[in-house]
């Protein structure tokens, strides 16, 4: 079999049927992290942004009230 032993073609062959094997195991994985980028980036839109307002006026702290 060439430089590899029995135990290493094992090995591979159960990387590979984990990996292709069963219902696309691999293409649901990365289904999976596709949906969560996906929720990440919505999550970062609905943020809410905070804009000052210009028309309201600050609220007096107390060294504006000793000023005058």
């Amino acid at each position: 079999m060439g430089a590899m032993s029995w135990i290493h073609w094992v090995i591979v062959i159960a990387v590979v049927a984990l990996l292709f094997g069963g219902r696309g195991k691999l293409s649901g994985i990365m289904g999976d992290a596709a949906k969560g980028i996906r929720a990440f980036r919505d999550g970062l839109k609905d943020e809410p942004t905070t804009t000052a307002d210009a028309s309201k006026p600050l609220p007096k702290t107390e060294k504006d009230e000793a000023r005058g």
